[in-house]
């Protein structure tokens, strides 16, 4: 059978190109036979399943332990235990059903199913009576669990759990979903949808996350490819993926199977080129591929916002590693703490975020503003452009900010969305987020040349002296000499006269335009 670079759904070594997932995660293998019920949490699509479905093939072909695979997503609706329970029971049932488990018939068949306090703990003691080998269970989507049915389940593991050794029960469970178990979905207490903590399944020994492709993981997948077609990936184009990606699974896969059949159409004569690379995400960033979209769709939460709009803003040290949102996001897979500094995930992640919050701006921008800072050479006006902004701001932003949800990073969205438009016919922002330094760092590229932009909020009267230095660093690193401070004054008390002006000064040989809106 001829492979591919898999996007949909769990991977499989008949069909899909992959990583050999079990070398990359030999301490369950201690963690399952010291008897530990634990956690593996990551974000979608980052190999979860995958991982699971060849850990229970593995158990059950070595010989020592019964594993059986089971996913609860159908039970999500299910919030009320009379309801959710019974259905947890079927689907552990069902998944028996088609596995070559000794005495599947029997679970479950001498329970009372209207005793939902025990019904699973009962049937899953008996049924572990009756095998001759230790019995793995890998509890997949546990995360989508609602409410009462959430909170029941797990005290009956627990319970279970606890009763070792004395009454049979299961040897080893891993939970897997996309949170760590503290922010499982559950309305425990008033006012409290998480449960803020290991309990009431406080017995977890381990939690696991599943870590990106490192660049050695991505040449060895692309060299499947190149093995199986001739197609060659070479090392500036790996390169490349990963600097945009940061090793994401589902990403490295899409670029891959974007450029090899979308673009070159299954043609292996092909050469596969960096510029190919650049296209490829282009296209996946358009298409709003579902792994982004469903991804994106948790900036609408008011904890994501929350995080995010730090981000944006450059606030990260008003942001604390250990609060619950920021794990929420890092297990989410939206962020990563790079050195201790708060960021995206990756560079396609930070483009995404920015497009997605600004795209509705952009849409009607493109009806209401006409673009006209382009001069026949394919120079951008910079200073007409900005100072169109200038007016336009003055005009509009109160209409404009009412719009956002993002409220306090909306200038910074409305701009980029008023840039956006500009390259659109061909060129790119590089978006920096500045964290802990209260900014945003942008290089708008056009036609080879440079534009650097530098945002910040007026918080104090220093932000004018910090933005000057901070902008001239950001000219030297790009070899600049030319760049724009555009400051929001956000005050209520001043009028628009004082807030809209222009100034241009020189530091250190470097011209810079402070456009103030």
């Amino acid at each position: 059978m001829k492979k591919y670079f898999n996007i949909a759904g769990p991977c499989n070594d008949k069909s899909h190109y992959m990583v050999p997932v079990l070398n990359r995660h030999k301490e369950i293998y201690g963690i399952v036979d010291q008897g530990h019920y634990f956690v593996i949490h990551a974000a979608r699509q980052t190999g979860k399943t995958t991982l699971i479905k060849a850990l229970v093939n593995y158990y059950n072909a070595a010989g020592d332990y019964y594993a059986l695979y089971c996913s609860l997503e159908a039970v999500e609706a299910f919030g009320d235990p009379k309801d959710g329970i019974p259905q947890i029971l079927a689907n552990i049932k069902s998944e028996l059903k088609y596995s070559k488990l000794p005495h599947k018939d029997s679970f479950g068949v001498n329970q009372n199913s209207d005793d939902v306090s025990a019904l699973v703990k009962n049937s899953l003691r008996d049924y572990c009576a009756l095998l001759d080998k230790p019995f793995i269970l890998f509890i997949d989507e546990i995360d989508g669990l609602q409410d009462g049915t959430l909170v029941t389940f797990l005290r009956q593991l627990r319970d279970g759990y606890i009763s070792r050794p004395e009454v049979p029960f299961v040897h080893s469970i891993a939970l897997v979903g996309m949170r760590n178990i503290r922010d499982y979905k559950s309305k425990v207490r008033e006012n409290q949808f998480t449960l803020g903590s290991a309990s009431p399944f406080n017995i977890i020994s381990d939690a696991l996350t599943i870590r990106n492709f490192s660049i050695e993981d991505i040449e060895s997948l692309y060299a499947q490819h190149t093995a199986a077609t001739g197609q060659v990936f070479e090392k500036p184009v790996i390169d490349r993926v990963f600097d945009q990606t940061d090793g994401q699974p589902w990403l490295v896969n899409a670029i891959a199977r974007e450029i090899t059949q979308k673009i070159l159409e299954n043609d292996y004569t092909k050469r596969i080129t960096v510029e190919l690379v650049d296209q490829a995400i282009q296209n996946i960033i358009l298409r709003r591929e579902t792994h982004i979209d469903s991804l994106l769709d948790k900036l609408k939460e008011p904890r994501v916002q929350k995080i995010i709009e730090s981000i944006i803003l450059g606030k990260t040290n008003d942001l604390h590693i250990l609060d619950d949102d920021t794990r929420y996001c890092l297990d989410l897979g939206l962020i990563k703490d790079a050195d201790k500094i708060l960021r995206p995930a990756n560079k396609i992640y930070a483009e995404v975020i920015i497009r997605t919050l600004s795209y509705n701006t952009q849409f009607n921008l493109n009806s209401q503003v006409p673009i006209k800072w382009i001069d026949s050479l394919g120079n951008i006006d910079m200073t007409g452009l900005l100072k169109g902004f200038q007016q336009f701001w003055r005009e509009n932003s109160d209409i404009w900010m009412e719009k956002y949800e993002y409220k306090e990073a909306a200038p910074h969205l409305i701009l980029q969305a008023f840039l956006q438009r500009i390259i659109n016919g061909g060129g790119e922002i590089i978006r920096e987020y500045a964290s802990g330094r209260e900014r945003m760092d942008l290089c708008v590229v056009y036609e080879n040349n440079k534009y650097p932009i530098e945002l910040k909020i007026m918080y104090s009267k220093s932000v004018v002296k910090e933005g000057l230095e901070q902008l001239s660093n950001y000219l030297t690193t790009l070899g600049e000499n030319i760049g724009w401070l555009i400051i929001f004054d956000r005050s209520k008390k001043k009028s628009w006269d004082k807030k809209i002006h222009w100034k241009t000064e020189k530091i250190d040989g470097k011209t810079i335009h402070i456009v103030n809106c």
